[in-house]
């Protein structure tokens, strides 16, 4: 009868160790595992674009909303400040992709966009609101659209206007990422590439935690 009770005290022992380093195993493997997804979710570089969307639509064109600005024009307040930033006043950012795009057009036989400083304000302040409010929509959370947002400046009048939003964050060259992104997506190549825009500029934001957040207004006055 001992025998048999060491036999079993040892097999119980025996297997007792063998759960134990299982558990310490999954454990291990788990922990490696959420490891490996934590580093890979840090070093992979974000990226979000939007197209104009419905606020934008027309019956003529998906991306571009068309209007006559002589609507309404009396219920909106003109307050366009003197912050008028300048095509030397661009931040390296904004200069290296409004450069970029404007490369794109030549190359696709359509006119350079001229800098437009009226547009470079109200972008640089839709890119601030979304990065500060933690929105990304052509919407902020007041219900204003492109449209409103650029009446509200006073800019006027225009015949047509178009809107590209980008974030991205932990890339070396955002502005030029921010334009690859764009020219494979519908809505904002059409954007870039419509000969219908005379002027535009683009307004960035960068947060305290690196995230770059990029507005480029069209406009045909």
């Amino acid at each position: 009868m001992a025998t048999k009770k060491t036999h079993r005290l040892r097999f119980a022992t025996v297997s007792s160790r063998l759960i134990g380093l299982a558990v310490l195993l999954l454990s291990f493997l788990l922990g490696s595992n959420q490891c490996a997804r934590a580093q890979s979710t840090q070093a992979e570089p974000l990226a979000r674009l939007v197209s104009s969307g419905n606020s934008m639509v027309s019956s003529s064109s998906p991306v571009l909303h068309k209007f006559h600005t002589s609507v309404a024009l009396s219920s909106m307040s003109a307050s366009a400040g003197s912050n008028m930033p300048s095509f030397a006043d661009a931040t390296p950012i904004e200069r290296r992709a409004f450069e970029l795009i404007n490369s794109i057009r030549v190359k696709s036989g359509i006119p350079a966009l001229g800098w437009d400083p009226e547009l470079c304000r109200i972008a640089r302040d839709h890119s601030q609101n979304m990065a500060r409010s933690r929105f990304f929509s052509h919407i902020n959370p007041s219900g204003l659209s492109p449209k409103d947002r650029v009446l509200e400046a006073g800019v006027r009048p225009f015949r047509v206007l178009a809107e590209n939003i980008a974030y991205n964050q932990g890339y070396d060259d955002p502005g030029a990422f921010a334009v690859e992104r764009w020219m494979v997506s519908a809505g904002h190549r059409e954007n870039i590439l419509s000969k219908e825009f005379r002027a535009s500029a683009i307004g960035v934001f960068v947060n305290s935690e690196g995230s770059v957040y990029l507005t480029q207004l069209f406009i045909l006055r």
